[in-house]
């Protein structure tokens, strides 16, 4: 039987939400060259995939956050999927920008969060977890408890890990980097010297160079 985190890399492998180009690395937005590169928003273009993901994560929240009072999203990769899961909870929901809103009222937190409110946070990918960590900071700062963060994908780095356990969040994924290279084998999407690459990258992304055949 399939693992969850399967299930969710083969739908994300299918629809190109993820792509893996060891041979010819993508360049973040932070300069790092990377094997892999990952936009979950593709996967709100598939209403079977997108129906699922939202399913699967107001599950979660049932499971080990039934405490919450209200969803929040991350803007802005994470506002849809958010919106979905507080919509099949029937929970309040609002959204952290990145940085305040530079006209209006100035909002860092888009929507009415009342104070005392025990707040899941959805994010759709956890990298080195600090965008993350910032609207879990804002949220503290508005006067709410954040129970925990729920996301589509991680790439499971030790510094995002060290950074959860030091803020006390409990950060749950539906799938991850590992579920990702085990179908990506299976399906021969990549080979064995393939994942050998793939696995040195995320030991150290940061100074990570591809090697030059």
């Amino acid at each position: 039987m399939k693992l969850l985190e399967q299930i969710v890399a083969e739908k994300l492998l299918k629809v190109k939400a993820v792509k893996l180009q060891p041979n010819n690395p993508f360049t973040w937005a932070s300069g790092w060259k990377s094997p892999i590169y990952c936009d979950n928003r593709k996967t709100l273009s598939y209403p079977e995939i997108r129906n699922f993901i939202k399913i699967e994560l107001a599950r979660l929240v049932c499971e080990h956050f039934g405490e919450a009072t209200a969803i929040a999203g991350v803007a802005t990769g994470a506002i849809a999927q958010g919106a979905m899961v507080a919509e099949e909870l029937g929970l309040p929901f609002v959204y952290v920008r990145s940085k305040p809103k530079d006209h209006g009222l100035e909002n860092l937190i888009e929507g009415d969060l009342r104070p005392g409110s025990k707040v899941l946070v959805i994010e759709d990918l956890i990298s080195t977890g600090g965008s993350s960590l910032k609207a879990v900071e804002a949220i503290r700062n508005d006067g709410s408890e954040v129970i925990g963060m729920l996301a589509i994908f991680s790439y499971g780095f030790p510094v995002a890990e060290k950074q959860f356990k030091d803020a006390n969040v409990n950060c749950m994924t539906l799938s991850n980097y590992d579920a990702i290279l085990d179908v990506a084998l299976a399906t021969d999407y990549i080979d064995e010297a393939e994942i050998k690459t793939l696995q040195e990258w995320r030991h150290d992304p940061a100074k990570w160079q591809p090697s030059h055949k």
